[in-house]
């Protein structure tokens, strides 16, 4: 039996206290974003009851919806705000698009595994997301038509960073990603551009899905 709206929120909230804020998450703004987007609503209704613990869950097609503080971190980091123009390579479940869609003026996002697309598609519509822009295809391509982007923030791992994104990032633009070998030691960079200079922080140790190129999936 799913549990009662009322708990969901209360769990939702807790999320954001306990795991996140308690972690050292500050933007009141990414803490209002997470407390604001119904996170149960991106995962089956047989894992609800798991929906605000802190860990991913399975979405099918090999993919995973991130720990919610996961999703706190990378947003922070990206230091988007109300006037910012995104790129988000991996739209997945969709929930990370939710959050920065609360935060954004413009989320453009990419995913590569059409029934996942769909699926986000018709949950952000139903919430009423109007900041929201898709496209199926190779997320290592980005969106060039679009850029470029004050931020882009990719939610599965190549081992590189893909050249073709890093030339949609607007001047002073930041880009968080996770970079290294699928099932192996993976790491979160804070990447920036300065004029000619790219500028490649290490952040902490990660583990995600690899990022997958166009046309290797049904």
């Amino acid at each position: 039996m799913r549990p009662p709206s009322a708990d969901l929120e209360t769990q939702r909230r807790a999320m954001v206290d306990h795991q996140i804020k308690a972690r050292g998450v500050r933007n009141p703004l990414v803490l209002a974003a997470l407390t604001s987007v119904p996170r149960h609503l991106f995962v089956a209704e047989e894992d609800w009851s798991q929906a605000y613990a802190d860990r991913p869950i399975p979405i099918g097609w090999g993919q995973t919806i991130s720990q919610p503080y996961m999703v706190a971190v990378m947003t922070e980091l990206l230091g988007i705000g109300p006037a910012s123009r995104v790129l988000e390579i991996g739209t997945g479940s969709g929930y990370q698009t939710a959050v920065l869609a609360e935060l954004c003026d413009q989320v453009f996002t990419v995913e590569v595994v059409p029934h996942l697309l769909q699926r986000a598609r018709a949950i952000l519509d139903d919430l009423g997301y109007t900041n929201v822009r898709f496209r199926e295809g190779d997320g290592s391509a980005g969106w060039p038509e679009e850029a470029p982007y004050d931020g882009i923030l990719v939610t599965c791992a190549p081992d590189e960073i893909p050249e073709g994104l890093l030339g949609q990032l607007k001047d002073g633009g930041r880009m968080v990603i996770p970079l290294g070998p699928a099932g192996g030691a993976q790491t979160l960079y804070l990447v920036t551009v300065q004029g000619e200079r790219v500028i490649k922080r290490a952040v902490m140790g990660v583990r995600f899905v690899p990022l997958m190129p166009g046309g290797e999936v049904d």
